[in-house]
């Protein structure tokens, strides 16, 4: 898979040259001009390689610029409900990544305080499996043509296409550019293409988590559950992925220590199991974090969220710019349902362009260059009205539970958190049983 190609594009020019001399002055002007591509998908992480296999699988072409020089796996462990197997079905991977993780099948909450210890198991009544993000970031990249992801592709800035179309010009950090007649950033909290829309920078919680995975080569006792366990002010998940492989993590109270380096990561994990042991947190998981493999291990002291009334009110289209994924609606890991929603807004932008576009070679190739654009425009701005009301509602649940699980509300914030829990169907787990619909 290549990587931006400033040379690529002098050869692309040098080429053009080769013709006849009335043409000359043109080619002086094309030499200056951005290499331009129909659609363009700025990040390769889970929603951006959706998004492009999606496309693909209408038969529409894409180019997926990541900043990074591989494929991210980072993140250890993704919780996936009904609604994201939906998705996965769709685009045609689920059945590989069915046979990678066990169907996890009960909630086993259990809250320590003290001498005390409260347990409670409830069902899981929809798919639930917890996957391993590499198998999820390579299912979806292996059925994409060769060529259509370049690595080492970080954007510096969005700008309005200056020859008055509907498009953008990305200029890349090492100075070349980009025209792409649809651009659609995936580029996660951090997005270039969200400042360029317009959206506020999302907000941040304050919150040390460390992830991992822990393996067992004569496989281990668990139960095929997710269990959330409270002990003291920590919260710690672990859930079974196979006979042999387990995700946990681990929200803690407070950063480490000063003199604990959170680059070296073994270091964050020694913290985080003398903190443990101080609260006396249960044996068995102290032993699945103190043999987790180093290499699995991932630490980020925040969480990001885009606040559910910036997801309401937000513009997320300017022309055929739009965003999609965590830079439309970035939400906490409180309802497990981030990744999801970003596999959702995949299939729904795809379906939308698709009924706007000609061909597999581009947009509404029989039209007029300002009719294409119009059609387009239009079915990005249908693609925002179908997920707007469903992401806000996502973020809504996210940030409310998010309130009650790190800021310690009042108990009227409270009590009135709950009641909103309970009319969004948290409990029950609502969110999980949509369906964004066919490819």
């Amino acid at each position: 898979m290549p990587a931006c190609p400033r040379k690529r594009r002098k050869q692309i020019i040098h080429r053009r040259t080769r013709t006849t001399d009335h043409k000359v002055g043109n080619i002086i002007g094309m030499a200056e001009a951005a290499e331009a591509h129909s659609i363009v998908i700025a990040g390769g992480g889970i929603c951006g390689l959706a998004t492009a296999l999606a496309l693909h699988r209408k038969g529409i072409a894409s180019l997926v610029l990541e900043k990074s020089r591989s494929l991210r796996a980072d993140g250890a462990g993704i919780g996936v409900h009904a609604n994201g197997w939906r998705v996965l079905e769709q685009l045609g991977v689920a059945a590989d990544l069915r046979d990678t993780a066990h169907l996890i099948t009960v909630y086993h909450d259990v809250w320590k305080q003290g001498d005390k210890i409260s347990r409670e198991k409830v069902p899981v009544r929809t798919e639930l499996r917890c996957l391993n993000r590499k198998d999820l970031i390579e299912a979806l990249a292996k059925d994409i043509p060769a060529g259509t992801i370049r690595f080492g592709c970080r954007i510096a800035a969005v700008d309005a296409d200056p020859a008055g179309g509907h498009g953008a010009v990305l200029t890349m950090a090492d100075g070349t550019t980009i025209k792409a007649k649809v651009l659609i950033g995936c580029e996660g909290t951090y997005s270039v293409v969200a400042k360029y829309l317009g959206l506020s920078p999302v907000r941040t919680i304050p919150r040390p988590v460390l992830r991992g995975f822990t393996w067992y080569p004569h496989g281990h006792s668990f139960d095929n559950e997710f269990l959330r366990l409270r002990v003291g002010d920590f919260f710690i998940g672990r859930l079974t992925i196979t006979d042999n492989l387990v995700h946990f993590f681990i929200t803690m109270p407070k950063p480490p220590t000063a003199d604990v380096s959170t680059k070296d990561l073994k270091q964050v994990r020694d913290h985080a199991l003398k903190e443990m042991r101080d609260v006396q947190c249960p044996a068995e998981i102290i032993d699945i974090v103190r043999d987790s493999d180093p290499e699995s291990l991932n630490f980020v002291t925040e969480f990001w969220y885009r606040p559910p009334w910036e997801v309401v009110l937000g513009s997320f289209q300017k022309g055929t710019v739009t965003v999609a994924g965590d830079a439309m609606h970035a939400m906490g890991p409180f309802i497990g349902q981030g990744g999801s929603a970003g596999l959702e807004d995949a299939v729904v932008l795809a379906r939308s362009l698709a009924r706007a576009v000609g061909d597999a070679d581009g947009v509404g190739k029989g039209a007029a260059p300002a009719r294409r654009e119009k059609m387009v425009g239009e079915a990005i701005g249908e693609y925002i009205r179908e997920r707007r009301p469903r992401v806000a509602l996502l973020s809504l649940e996210s940030f409310i539970m998010g309130t009650l699980l790190v800021r310690s509300p009042s108990p009227v914030t409270k009590l009135a958190c709950v009641a909103v829990l309970v009319l969004l169907g948290s409990k029950s787990l609502r969110h999980a049983y949509y369906d964004c619909g066919r490819l």
